[in-house]
């Protein structure tokens, strides 16, 4: 009688097989995973100052605070830097002092560091 089964030769070539396109497809996963986060952090970025420009229309000045956009009403919860993961790591920018307009957030900036996939700093999106 004889044994049904695989080969110790046929289990290491399936294994090496699977292996060699799971390193193909591996790099490919994880830059589609970080050019998804990329493009959240710059609809986030549009939707916040969006959102500081509209508060200073409707109020004469800047906000303090993301928060105060928050609880205005403006943003419904206090934006997420899809980069870090955090919602306090913000760069947040005061107004030109020669505007003549009070508020400390005129536009924001990600607190990230590193670059994203074109060159450029997080920082300077």
């Amino acid at each position: 009688m004889r044994r049904r089964g695989f080969t110790l030769i046929e289990l290491l070539v399936v294994m090496s097989i699977v292996a060699l396109l799971a390193s193909i497809v591996a790099p490919r996963y994880f830059n589609s995973l970080q050019r998804g986060k990329e493009v959240a952090l710059r609809q986030t970025l549009a939707t916040v100052r969006d959102a500081i420009d509209q508060f200073a229309a409707d109020k004469g000045r800047y906000p303090d605070t993301l928060d105060e956009l928050v609880s205005a009403r403006y943003l419904r919860q206090a934006p997420e830097d899809p980069i870090t993961g955090q919602r306090d790591g913000w760069q947040l920018q005061a107004p030109p002092a020669d505007g003549g307009v009070s508020g400390a957030v005129y536009d924001l900036h990600s607190g990230a560091p590193g670059a994203g996939s074109d060159g450029t700093a997080y920082a300077d999106w």
